[in-house]
């Protein structure tokens, strides 16, 4: 074997995923092999205050105070942390960022494709299509987008054609975060919706908490209200949000989310204090979809070795910047 075999089969890959949000700033570190299947390995967990102001919404009103509580979490970066070439992703609140998944076809019904399996020409589709939806014109837009093959299933309800997900926000709102990052000395190398990334989190823990092959729903709460998926064998089936007009209160769209279906479990992640606020508790979601209900931790994935803060072990929600910071060791 020779000398770069054998370095790289040490070498790990590491990852920062950080959540902005009214609560704080949450800096969530994971790494893993270059070489080799294996887990993640949560590296470092880190918080730092906001005042209310530093915030509006999705608007950063306060750069200077956002900027501090950035070099304060990665001042406390362990110095195997520190001396890392690290990913960095930031989230975008879910109420600014608009995901929509679409069929390939309405794109591209036919005509030539490429190696990678994508029409020529597709791009410029895509960026109108953002902008129809967004009502916003493209050149004031951020977007990403990729193409999800088609996925054939024994199961008629499990099979999917080829997709387009396209996510999309105000370009301004992608700069700005750009900006302060880069003045607290940190390289933001992507942006994530806070939604889809706690999803990704609650994937991952679920891979190791769930046996194989059973259906289950993934629920996170935000500011702006509850997101909620229903997965089988790690494919979304369906998706909610509420509050919608569809659904008169929460217990009707988390039956509307399994229509009839047993989950096998539940994950919940986000602001639980949130439910509070529509007179809801983690005891109702249970009874409301006949299934335990298992808040997110950091803690079942984290090395028992290593001292890491136990509040954020054990807070929901961690599952934004854990889900980022997957995002960054996976790519």
């Amino acid at each position: 074997m020779g000398f770069g075999s054998s370095v790289l089969l040490g070498a790990r890959r590491y990852a920062a995923g950080v959540d902005l949000g009214v609560r704080g700033l949450t800096l969530v570190v994971l790494s893993q092999r270059v070489v080799g299947a294996g887990p993640v390995r949560l590296e470092w967990l880190a918080s730092a205050p906001l005042a209310r102001e530093a915030l509006a919404g999705a608007e950063i009103v306060d750069r200077a105070a956002v900027v501090g509580a950035l070099r304060s979490v990665f001042g406390e970066l362990p110095r195997a942390c520190a001396a890392a070439s690290l990913r960095c992703a930031m989230a975008l609140p879910a109420s600014a960022t608009l995901v929509a998944t679409v069929p390939l076809a309405r794109f591209a019904p036919s005509g030539p494709v490429d190696d990678s399996g994508i029409h020529a020409g597709l791009e410029p589709l895509v960026l109108a299509e953002a902008e129809r939806v967004a009502g916003v014109e493209r050149g004031e837009l951020a977007v990403d987008w990729s193409v999800l093959p088609a996925t054939p299933a024994l199961d008629a309800r499990q099979a999917r054609e080829a997709q387009i997900t396209i996510a999309a926000t105000a370009r301004q709102h992608l700069e700005t975060r750009i900006e302060c990052a880069a003045m607290a000395g940190i390289t933001l190398c992507a942006m994530d919706d806070e939604a889809h990334a706690a999803l990704r989190a609650m994937r991952y823990a679920a891979a190791y908490e769930l046996p194989p092959h059973e259906p289950w729903v993934a629920l996170w709460i935000g500011q702006e209200g509850v997101h909620g998926w229903h997965l089988v064998d790690d494919s979304v089936v369906r998706q909610m949000r509420f509050p919608a007009l569809e659904h008169a209160d929460l217990v009707e769209a988390l039956r509307d989310l399994v229509d009839g279906e047993q989950p096998g479990c539940v994950q919940v992640s986000g602001e639980l204090a949130m439910l509070r606020g529509v007179n809801f508790t983690l005891a109702d979601i249970g009874d409301a979809l006949s299934a335990p209900v298992l808040p997110f931790e950091c803690a079942p994935l984290a090395d028992i070795e290593r001292s890491l803060d136990a509040h954020l072990l054990h807070d929901p929600a961690c599952a934004v910047a854990f889900g980022l910071a997957l995002r960054g060791v996976s790519e």
